[in-house]
């Protein structure tokens, strides 16, 4: 039996690992693809997609979308982001670009992070973190965010910018320029010291 072996279904979000190279490579776990107009997300108790809302915009996801398994917005993760009072209290997003896109979520994938943009959401830090899928055809030796289409990019900047007007919650949202690399490796590290910090007692498997 191997090491890792799950007797049972671990949780997304506490039972899976973040990456042995993160914050360069991270593991992600998908919730949302760029084929569905409902939005999911994994339910915070039990681990399952649960649907959030379904999205009455006509404005699809541009990529797939997720998170950083034992990533955690807090305090860290706040003082990074100009004008944050404080963390969303979420797992850190990220958006994987990929050549073949991606049809079913609920799956695991191997993500090279290459940069990403801080969004405000009513005072709270939500970035949203820029990755590739590792070993992609076309986008696998992407390193810089600048290695990727500005067209891309603006697309994922603008979605986020629109996908909350059909919700109920109407606070404001504040999306800044993107940042490199090197800040979004920052703020991945950032992520899993707040996770380790508010779930000490948390072990994968």
């Amino acid at each position: 039996m191997p090491s890792n072996f799950y007797r049972w279904r671990p949780h997304p979000w506490h039972g899976l690992e973040a990456g042995a190279d993160a914050p360069e490579v991270v593991n992600a776990y998908l919730e949302i693809t760029p084929f569905d107009s409902m939005k999911y997300e994994v339910d915070k108790q039990t681990g399952y997609l649960r649907i959030d809302r379904p999205q009455r915009g006509s404005s699809l996801p541009p990529c797939s979308y997720g998170f950083i398994p034992r990533t955690y917005a807090a305090s860290r993760v706040a003082a990074l982001a100009k004008g944050a009072k404080e963390g969303d209290g979420d797992p850190l997003d990220l958006c994987l670009i990929s050549e073949l896109p991606i049809s079913r979520a609920e799956i695991l994938v191997s993500a090279r992070v290459l940069g990403g943009f801080c969004m405000i959401d009513d005072g709270a830090a939500d970035d949203k973190i820029i990755a590739v899928l590792e070993n992609d055809a076309i986008w696998g030796g992407a390193r810089r965010l600048e290695d990727i289409p500005k067209g891309m990019v603006e697309r994922i900047r603008h979605y986020f910018s629109t996908y909350k007007l059909d919700s109920t919650n109407q606070a404001p949202v504040k999306i800044d320029a993107t940042y490199g690399v090197r800040a979004a490796r920052r703020i991945v590290r950032a992520a899993m010291e707040d996770y380790a910090e508010h779930f000490p007692r948390s072990e994968p498997g």
